[in-house]
């Protein structure tokens, strides 16, 4: 989706009680973002992973739903985008319980011992096609550092036994994503279609997977009503963030 309309600082984003910075990241703040932070339960939580952090925008909307007793972290392959977000982290309210990582997440996450009961991810999703202006963008929007199969077997390493992951990716490659986490042994317990409006049929599809079986829920959620507003189900979902929610 692109970048939301809301109230804009030069090269940024101002969110009701934190502002992220995006001008060196291949990938600015968007709706996706936006919905898959606001989106994912996180209900008893003590240890919180965003996989491909860019801006930091997922870390500290998470930062903001969660105690001061959660600690967060986030790994960043590119060293400006992991930067950029370490600068947005120090600057929220909640900096003492954020962590950046700048580091392959494949490879990090071999070397790690701790487990998350909540890992999200905005993941690439397009194969490789027409080159991007800068090698940063080829990297965030293609598949060829961080492959589906991979980005689930990472996840796995991670993830505690009751834990979620959760991702957020256009209609069509999430039933192939959901098709590769089932054969690799996770569970989807959550999904809701994202529709712009009514009329239109879902382009997004939020998912959360758990390496644990039990009851599967999903439904649908409608951007703007017929009068073009933001409707209510999306107001309730964001409106801890929006500045003119």
């Amino acid at each position: 989706m692109s970048e939301p309309k809301a109230p804009l600082r030069r090269n940024g984003f101002t969110f009701k009680q934190f502002f992220i910075a995006h001008d060196r990241c291949a990938m600015k703040v968007s709706t996706d973002g936006i919905l898959l932070g606001a989106w994912a339960p996180v209900a008893g939580v003590t240890r919180v992973l965003d996989i491909g952090a860019g801006s930091g925008l997922l870390a500290l909307m998470l930062a903001q739903r969660t105690p001061q007793t959660v600690q967060i972290e986030a790994v960043e392959l590119d060293a400006e985008a992991a930067e950029q977000a370490r600068e947005n982290a120090q600057a929220s309210p909640w900096a003492q319980r954020l962590a950046v990582h700048t580091a392959d997440a494949l490879a990090w996450s071999q070397l790690q011992t701790q487990r998350y009961e909540l890992i999200v991810c905005n993941p690439p999703y397009y194969e490789k096609g027409v080159e991007c202006a800068t090698p940063a963008r080829e990297q965030a929007r293609y598949t060829t550092t961080l492959d589906h199969t991979a980005l689930l077997n990472c996840a796995a390493q991670l993830i505690t036994e009751e834990g979620f992951f959760c991702v957020i990716l256009p209609v069509e490659v999430g039933e192939a994503f959901s098709r590769q986490a089932i054969k690799q042994g996770w569970h989807l317990r959550l999904r809701t279609d994202v529709a712009e409006t009514p009329e239109r049929l879902p382009h997004r599809v939020l998912l959360a997977f758990s390496p644990f079986p039990g009851e599967s829920f999903s439904d649908r959620l409608i951007i703007r009503g017929p009068d073009h507003h933001y409707s209510e189900a999306y107001c309730g979902l964001t409106q801890d963030f929006y500045l003119f929610m």
